[in-house]
């Protein structure tokens, strides 16, 4: 049997991840993203481990976060037989995941805005023809 040493998520990744998820980021890869911030790499099956998530949720959080280039993935042979081994690395800096999100929440909120400034046009137009 081998020895491994497996990190696990504390109270401040745990607030982190809640921080996250008010964002708009989803549960998994919120997690997933914590975890992969305190290690250099890691396996799907540590990610697991650590985190409680599930290998499906793992997978789907990996490949929502490769496709915003968050992530590097690489492919690692394991002695004897089978599939290799995925290797993932937290790829982009923090502040450039947490500014995709502020630039998201920005651009909703303008676009809100926006509507709200248009809806109070229409109704003064409303208010105007329906009163003479």
């Amino acid at each position: 049997m081998k020895d491994s040493e497996i990190k696990v998520l504390d109270e401040n990744d745990l607030i982190f991840i809640e921080t996250l998820k008010t964002l708009g980021m989803s549960r998994n890869v919120a997690t997933t993203m914590a975890y992969l911030m305190n290690v250099d790499e890691a396996t799907s099956q540590e990610i697991e481990i650590s985190t409680g998530l599930r290998q499906p949720e793992i997978s789907l959080a990996i490949r929502l976060m490769h496709n915003q280039s968050w992530v590097s993935v690489r492919s690692e042979k394991k002695p004897g037989k089978g599939r290799p081994m995925q290797i993932y690395t937290l790829a982009a800096p923090v502040d450039k995941i947490i500014s995709y999100y502020e630039d998201k929440i920005y651009k909703e909120s303008q676009a809100t805005i926006s509507a709200i400034k248009r809806l109070k046009l229409m109704s003064k137009t409303v208010s105007l023809t329906s009163s003479k």
